[in-house]
Parts: C-alpha cells; sequence; structure tokens
C-alpha cells in the first residue's frame, strides 16, 4: 500500500497545475546534488534540517512545474517533508512516520529496489549493502572533503581498521586488517588493492595518493578479495568512485584555503572542477587542484628550517559519450605530480621536531594514468570494458652517511608501467538469482635501480626488473532459495608468468646468477575459491560467513650486490559478522567481524649485511581480526560514531632465511654456525622467536566521530564535525634491525562549515592538542635499529576555506 500511496502522489503531482511553473532538469542521483541542480536552474534556496538527509537517493525530475511540486516528486519516498519558508526559499526535514495502514487487496507488479537502497559497486554486481555479505565501509566524497582536501589522510582518518606508512605523500603502502608486509616498497606487490572506478592505480608500486577532489565516494572492502580482485588484494581493495560527466547541464565548482601551522610553515590549497556538456550526448568533466602542504622539521646540522615542505599538482578529465541504447563510452586520464623537499622525520631526545642529518632526504613522485571505459545496460544485464595505462616513477634520496664517515647519499628510484584490461557481464540480485562473470588481463613491469656513494656522485648499485603478466577468468554466482537467505559462492583461475632480472650487477655475479638460472622465466597458475552464506534474521539484521582466498606472485630481490628470488604467498580467511541498519540514515546501526587468517609464505622486507631492505619469504603466520562500527543518532542532526579494530598477528613458522637474517643483525656468528641453510643456533631461534609479530599494524586501534548540523536562519546550515583516533603500538619491521615500536598516540580534529549547498566557508583544526607522537619509526633504513628515528604527527594546523558551486 506503500508503494501505492507513492505511485499516486506522483501521478497527482503531475496532473496538478503548477502555479509558477519553471523549466526543471534535475538527476537522478544524491539528494545534495539535486539540490544543487535546482539552485542553479530556478535560483532558489533549500536548506536541509538532517545531514543524512543529503544522501538520500532521488529519482530525476524533469519539466514544468512550481519549485514545491518539483521538491515534493523529488523527496516522494525518502521519508523527508519540504516546507516553504518564502517566495525562494524552502526547508527539508524528515517526515513523522504515519500510522500503520490497513493491509489492502489491491495487487501490482514488483518494483526495482527503492530508489535510497546503498549498493557495494565494489562488488562488480551491484549488490545492496543490506545483502553485502563481507566488511565494507562507504565514505561520502563530500564528508571527505569537509575540512579541506587531504588525500589518503582523509580516509584514514575515518576508518579504524585502515593503516599506513607514514614516509610522504606519493610513498606510503597501505594495510587493511592486519594484513601488512614491510615498511619499504620494493619488488613484492602491494597487500591493498587500489582502484579508480574499475581500473587498477597499481601493481606493485607505493600509494600514490591521489587528492580526492570531485569524488562521489570511496569503498573500503576488506579482503581478502582475491576472487574478484585476484592477485595483491590480500588485505582487501580501496575503490575510489568519481563524479562522471553529466549530459544535462553545465556546472561547476571551486574551494580553496589558507593553513597555518604551529612551529611550521603556512600552506595552502585550491581545486576546482568544470561540467561541460557539448551536446545532449557527449560531455566533458575536467578538475585540476594544487596543495602547498607546509614543513615543520628543522634540520639542526645543516641549519634549515621547515625542511619537509611538500608540493602537489595534479588534475583528472573525462570525455563521456552515450550515443544512445544503454551505451557509454568514457575517455579520460589522471595526472599528479609530487614533489617532497626533504623527508618528515625527526631525531627521538633533541628538540620536538628537529633532526641532524647531513643530506636531505627528499623525494619526486609522479603518476600518470589514462583510461578507456565503455558500458552496456540491457533490462537485466550490464557489460563493462575497462582498459587502462599507468605510469608511476618514485625517486628518493636517503641520508646513508656512517658514523665519523664522510658524507654519503642512497639514491632509489621506482619506475613502474602498468597496462590492464578487463571485461566483466553481470546481473544484479532478482528473482532470487545474482551473478557476475569476467576476464581480465595485466602486464606489469617494474624497474628498481639504486646507487650508494659520495654526494653528488654516487656509482650505481644492484638493481632489479621485475616482470608479470597475468591472464585471469573469474565468477560468482548468489541464490536466494528461502527468503532473506543468500548463498555465494566464486572462483578466479589466473594464470601468470614471471620473470626478471638484475641491473647493474657485477659481471662475476651477473655470470653466477646466469648459471644458476635465477634470471629465468616461470610460470604460475592459481585458483581461488570462495564461498559465502548471509542472512537476515530480521528487519535490518544481517548475519553473514565467508572464506576466501588471496595471493601474490613471487619475484627477484636485491641483497646485496646480488639478486634473488623470493617465492608466491597466499592467504586463506574465514570470516564471520553481522551488520544491523544503514549508518548514518537508522537511528542505530551496528556492524561487527571476527576473521582468522592462514597467510603461507609471507613475503616480507628485512635490512640485509649493507643496511639496506631486501625482500623474502619468511614463513607462515597467523591473524585474528576484530572489527567493529556503530552510529547512533540521538535527534535527527546528530550522529555520533566508534570504531575499534583489534588485530593479533604472528609468524608461526620462520623460515630458515628469516632467522638467518636475525644471526646476522645481532653478531650472533660467533655463538653459533649454519650450515646449508639449516640454523642450528639456539639462540638465534629464542631470539627470532620474540620477533614475530607482523609488522606496521597496532593491536588495537580506535575512532570516536561527532557530527551536528543546525539551522542557521532560512537557508543556511552550520555543521561541526570532530573526531578522536587512537592508533596503538606496532612494530616498523621483522627482526631486531626494524623491530622499533611506533605508535601509540592520539589524533584529533574539528570542523565548522558555515553556508548553503551552493556555498560556504569551513574553519578546521587538526592535532588539537599539538601531539607529538610517532606515526612511523623510520627516516632512513641506514639509522634503522638504533630507536633514534620517529615520524611525528603534523603539528596543530587551522585552516579557513571557501567554497562555491555553481
Amino acid at each position: 500500500m506503500k508503494r501505492v500511496g507513492v505511485i499516486l502522489s506522483g501521478i497527482a503531482l503531475t496532473v496538478a497545475a503548477p502555479a509558477a511553473a519553471e523549466r526543471f532538469d534535475l538527476p537522478a542521483g544524491s539528494l545534495r546534488d539535486a539540490v544543487g541542480a535546482m539552485a542553479r536552474q530556478a535560483s532558489v534556496n533549500v536548506a536541509v534540517d538532517d545531514q543524512a538527509l543529503w544522501l538520500r537517493s532521488v529519482p530525476a525530475v524533469r519539466g514544468d512545474m512550481s519549485a514545491g511540486a518539483a521538491l515534493r516528486r523529488m523527496l516522494a519516498g525518502t521519508g523527508a517533508k519540504v516546507r516553504r519558508v518564502d517566495a525562494r526559499s524552502w526547508r527539508v526535514s524528515l517526515a513523522p512516520k504515519a500510522a500503520p495502514r490497513r493491509a489492502s487487496t489491491i495487487r501490482i507488479a514488483e518494483l526495482p529496489p527503492a530508489p535510497d537502497d546503498i549498493v557495494v559497486s565494489a562488488s562488480k554486481r551491484d549488490t545492496r549493502l543490506r545483502d553485502f555479505a563481507g566488511s565494507v565501509s562507504l565514505l561520502d566524497g563530500r564528508d571527505l572533503m569537509f575540512g579541506g582536501e587531504q588525500g589518503m589522510e582523509s580516509i584514514l582518518a575515518r576508518m579504524a581498521s585502515l593503516s599506513s606508512t607514514h614516509l610522504g605523500a606519493g610513498r606510503n603502502k597501505l594495510f587493511i586488517r592486519g594484513i601488512a608486509d614491510s615498511s619499504f616498497t620494493g619488488p613484492t606487490q602491494a597487500t591493498v588493492g587500489q582502484y579508480l572506478g574499475d581500473l587498477r592505480l597499481t601493481y606493485n608500486a607505493p600509494d600514490p595518493d591521489l587528492r580526492l577532489y570531485d569524488i562521489r565516494a570511496v569503498e573500503v572492502l576488506e579482503g581478502p578479495q582475491g576472487t574478484l580482485y585476484g592477485a595483491g588484494s590480500l588485505g582487501g581493495i580501496i575503490r575510489i568512485v568519481a563524479n562522471t560527466p553529466d549530459l544535462t547541464r553545465p556546472s561547476g565548482s571551486i574551494s580553496g584555503g589558507l593553513s597555518v601551522i604551529q612551529h611550521g610553515d603556512p600552506g595552502g590549497d585550491i581545486g576546482g572542477t568544470i561540467n561541460l556538456p557539448v551536446n545532449e550526448k557527449v560531455g566533458l568533466r575536467v578538475t585540476g587542484y594544487g596543495v602547498r602542504e607546509g614543513g615543520y622539521i628543522d634540520d639542526v646540522w645543516r641549519d634549515r628550517k621547515d625542511v619537509n615542505r611538500t608540493n602537489i599538482g595534479g588534475g583528472r578529465a573525462t570525455l563521456r559519450v552515450a550515443p544512445g541504447d544503454g551505451w557509454t563510452i568514457d575517455l579520460g586520464g589522471v595526472f599528479q605530480d609530487t614533489d617532497g623537499r626533504d623527508s618528515q622525520y625527526a631525531d627521538r631526545g633533541d628538540p620536538p621536531l628537529t633532526r641532524a642529518s647531513r643530506t636531505d632526504g627528499g623525494f619526486d613522485a609522479d603518476y600518470l594514468l589514462g583510461q578507456l571505459v565503455v558500458g552496456k545496460t540491457w533490462d537485466d544485464l550490464s557489460f563493462l570494458s575497462s582498459t587502462g595505462y599507468v605510469r608511476q616513477r618514485l625517486a628518493e634520496r636517503y641520508d646513508a652517511t656512517a658514523t665519523g664517515g664522510p658524507d654519503r647519499i642512497f639514491l632509489q628510484r621506482n619506475r613502474t608501467r602498468m597496462f590492464a584490461s578487463e571485461n566483466r557481464l553481470w546481473r544484479p540480485m532478482a528473482d532470487g538469482v545474482g551473478w557476475v562473470a569476467g576476464i581480465s588481463y595485466t602486464r606489469n613491469r617494474t624497474y628498481l635501480a639504486r646507487a650508494l656513494g659520495p654526494v653528488g656522485t654516487p656509482p650505481p648499485s644492484t638493481g632489479v626488473v621485475n616482470r608479470i603478466s597475468e591472464l585471469t577468468g573469474y565468477g560468482e554466482v548468489s541464490a536466494a532459495p528461502l527468503n532473506g537467505l543468500t548463498l555465494t559462492a566464486g572462483a578466479r583461475y589466473t594464470h601468470a608468468r614471471l620473470s626478471g632480472d638484475g641491473a647493474d650487477v657485477s659481471p662475476l655475479f651477473a655470470t653466477a646468477l646466469a648459471r644458476a638460472g635465477v634470471v629465468a622465466s616461470r610460470r604460475e597458475n592459481r585458483f581461488l575459491p570462495s564461498a559465502s552464506i548471509s542472512g537476515a534474521v530480521m528487519p535490518g539484521l544481517l548475519l553473514f560467513a565467508r572464506y576466501q582466498q588471496g595471493f601474490r606472485p613471487g619475484g627477484l630481490a636485491i641483497e646485496g650486490p646480488i639478486v634473488r628470488r623470493f617465492d608466491s604467498d597466499r592467504v586463506r580467511t574465514m570470516e564471520a559478522g553481522l551488520r544491523y541498519g544503514e549508518h548514518g540514515r537508522d537511528p542505530f546501526d551496528l556492524s561487527i567481524s571476527v576473521a582468522h587468517t592462514r597467510w603461507n609464505d609471507i613475503q616480507a622486507d628485512y635490512v640485509d649485511s649493507s643496511g639496506l631492505p631486501s625482500t623474502a619469504n619468511i614463513g607462515d603466520g597467523r591473524i585474528w581480526s576484530i572489527s567493529a562500527a556503530a552510529g547512533w543518532k540521538p535527534v535527527p542532526r546528530l550522529l555520533i560514531e566508534a570504531s575499534a579494530a583489534y588485530n593479533n598477528s604472528r609468524v608461526t613458522n620462520p623460515s630458515p632465511s628469516f632467522t638467518l637474517s636475525i644471526v646476522n643483525s645481532l653478531n650472533f656468528a660467533a655463538l653459533g654456525t649454519i650450515s646449508s641453510g639449516v640454523v642450528t643456533n639456539a639462540v638465534a631461534v629464542r631470539a627470532a622467536a620474540g620477533m614475530r609479530q607482523i609488522p606496521n599494524v597496532a593491536r588495537l586501534s580506535g575512532r570516536i566521530g561527532v557530527d551536528y548540523s543546525v539551522p542557521v536562519g532560512d537557508v543556511m546550515d552550520l555543521r561541526v564535525g570532530g573526531w578522536l583516533r587512537y592508533v596503538g603500538k606496532s612494530r616498523l619491521g621483522i627482526g631486531p634491525v626494524l623491530g622499533e615500536e611506533q605508535g601509540d598516540y592520539i589524533d584529533s580534529a574539528l570542523t565548522a562549515r558555515l553556508g548553503t549547498a551552493e556555498w560556504g566557508v569551513t574553519l578546521g583544526l587538526t592535532n588539537l592538542t599539538d601531539e607529538i607522537g610517532n606515526r612511523f619509526a623510520l627516516g632512513t633504513p641506514f639509522a634503522a635499529g638504533g630507536g633514534r628515528q620517529i615520524t611525528p604527527l603534523r603539528p596543530r594546523t587551522i585552516r579557513l576555506g571557501i567554497d562555491r558551486a555553481f
């Protein structure tokens, strides 16, 4: 009967003659976007009382009608009501729940899901959130921009289960659910898959830390996600969903701000987007930005202030062609350049935010992506083909000066080129069945070059080239044999061809490597099954359990003057959890999951005898992880959030090479012998037993947040949001040299915005207590193990910003 009421209301609005008709062409999407379009087309002001209403999905509204009629049609079925304030102003608020009606005998055809269903597009088959069997976080793009754009830091600030290294923008590694391999970016593939839409951003390169301007949403799926995303999704995936060109009307936005850092340099940011429809079938959307992050580290040896200033510039463009009959063609590109003047680490025990380094530790990260995406929709089927090319470069400098020795510098250059293509066909869940099937091809080449020696002319040292080609087929199917019960099974088969060789290897070692066959290519085949079950045991409550696998292929690593192989690793995870309510919409929501992971042949980095990071399979391990998140709306305009993550990880079966690294690091050679790769030193084995915590993941992390909005006058709103995030203790890496403790700090922020949906003024404050902390216990690997290096939090920063949509 409710659906009948909605339909009749729509008919009544259509028939009614508008008192002051205006022409509207409002797209389907979020209420926020529709209201913004309405304000531009009719010069009206619309205030929304409840912040959660901004995210409600609304249908398209087109035709000649009054502004009030357009609003009422837009809000039909959303649980909101509209009130006229004056001739050009309106206010939207939650409508009181209607009394239950007597059941009707009228039968109507089954309608598709309600327009405000939250859809997890990262499921690759448009699964509704209330049906998704797994741990997922959905972040609104406008919320990520609230208080100023900060790239990946904005995502980290909103999640307890996501962590990162902190070497600097464009050179970090990301970790989810306690699955972390090392602190360095080397030949190993990332444990977290990063995607822009359906195109992979990286393979075995660091997080490019793309700025999040003009982003619709970010979806984070906790892993592994091997069936749908394949290699490199051991911990999960992060999927950025950008806004696409709107072919119905021109529009744009601009935002900027100035920031002042206590104890440091000022900074600033500016970004803008313009949407230009050429005609009803062709449109262009372009985004550009520039960010300057002020420095705050002083180098007392070189007598330089605020050395770690970073400049970031880039943009994104998409040309959309919609020829008709359900086809869309998107041609786009992304570019970003990140220039770090120096590293952001300090020395423990010295005055806060200072260090003494003989040479600079700057870096330069460039990222370039080109993509072609073709889509087609039928009545109940969808097809998508995405193809892209990525070029990523990272150049880093490290102070390698030994105590009492001459100035030395270590240079490392990582150059990655990747071609990726995926084609898939899917059917969303309907009539009790939903499925997806796809094929993909990925080719990646990484060249890692090194140089070590005097400043200015360091001679090259051993480097490595890794190549991989992957051909994959995958599929997943869901069936609902009973109302509320869903069974899902899937599988992925991957054929990978790997090859590599050394670069700048001495002739003596090159001959030995060739004889040993280390540079020979090899092939790997992987079959990754998955299964899940979910049940809606009561309205709003979903219980789920799933089994999933993931893997990373092997490759070649550098150790001293030579290169050697490391093998592929694999994870197997069992997860069970529950989800109640929808975050930000229902008065209360809760999600909890418990997962147990077995990790075989763990790929990880450690410091070799020359002081440089190297990669090896360190053995087998296990991880217990628990994540929980809750939201509470005691009143309509107030949202209180809390989340926590617990990880208990351990290397349970260390490999001989791992224990050998312990021996070398602790100088145990005089206490025992190692023969034929078998460790015989009991002291070393006992030492290794105490150094088995998987690195860079805190055992306990947590976050609380508050978001409140209140009307100011008839057309404006004041929104205030704040959060506290605790990051517990973790270790830098595996073994004694990289076993430094880090973490155990609290970060915080408070932001206020006054304005309308079209314009606003923002005042933000981060690191409220001006805490120093230690986010990452490494600045240069040549000083690792001394316990003196820390990476402090960015000092207390105040930012004043403005934003305007048109």
